[in-house]
C-alpha cells in the first residue's frame, strides 16, 4: 500500500497543471512588463508598429532552449532585414538570462517571467508543482499588437526558418489591407 501512495504521489507531482489558455488568433497580445537580461525593463506596447516574434521557452542553457535561441540569434539580421523583433520568455530570473546571453552571444531581448504571470496570459505555463516552466510555444504578434500566429508545436532546430516565412508571408496580407 505504501508503495503504491509514493507511486501515486509521484504521479502527481510530475502531471503538469496547464495554467492558462493561449490567445486566439486575431486577439490583441496579452501585455506585459518584464525585465531583461540587462535588468532593463519592456512592455509589449514598446514593439507596436513591428512584427514581434515571442518565444516562450523552458530553461536557460538546455539543449533545446540553446538551440532555438541560438538559431534566432544566427537569423537576427534576416529579422532585422523585415522590421521583426524577437523576445525570448522562460521564467528564470535575470541573472540566468545574462549568463545564458553572455554564453551564447544571444544579441536579442530575453525576458524573465519569475512569477509566471505572463506565461499564464499566454497559456503556455506549466505547474509541476515542485517546479514551473514555459512550455516551448511561439506567438507572432502583428505590428497592432494582435496576435497574428500562435505555433504550439516548436521544433527548435526549424523554428526560427518557419517563423520568417510566416513574417513575410503575413506581412503582405497584413500590407493589402492597410
Amino acid at each position: 500500500m505504501k508503495k503504491i501512495l509514493v507511486a501515486l504521489t509521484l504521479l502527481f507531482l510530475c502531471v503538469p497543471v496547464f495554467a492558462g489558455e493561449p490567445p486566439m488568433t486575431g486577439s490583441d497580445a496579452p501585455s506585459f512588463n518584464l525585465q531583461d537580461q540587462y535588468g532593463e525593463w519592456h512592455t509589449l506596447e514598446e514593439y507596436k508598429g513591428q512584427w514581434l516574434a515571442i518565444y516562450f521557452y523552458p530553461k536557460d542553457d538546455t539543449p533545446g532552449c540553446t538551440t532555438e535561441a541560438c538559431n534566432f540569434r544566427d537569423n537576427i539580421y534576416a529579422f532585422k532585414a523585415i522590421d521583426a523583433a524577437v523576445v525570448g520568455i522562460s521564467v528564470d530570473d535575470v541573472e540566468s538570462h545574462k549568463k545564458f546571453s553572455d554564453k551564447y552571444k544571444i544579441p536579442f531581448t530575453l525576458l524573465a517571467d519569475d512569477s509566471g504571470d505572463t506565461a499564464k496570459a499566454y497559456g503556455v505555463l506549466r505547474d509541476y508543482k515542485l517546479v514551473k516552466l514555459a512550455s516551448r510555444q511561439s506567438f507572432l504578434v502583428d505590428p497592432e499588437g494582435k496576435v497574428a500566429r500562435h505555433y504550439a508545436d516548436v521544433d527548435p532546430d526549424t523554428h526560427t526558418d518557419e517563423v520568417l516565412a510566416d513574417i513575410k508571408t503575413l506581412s503582405e496580407v497584413w500590407q493589402s489591407t492597410l
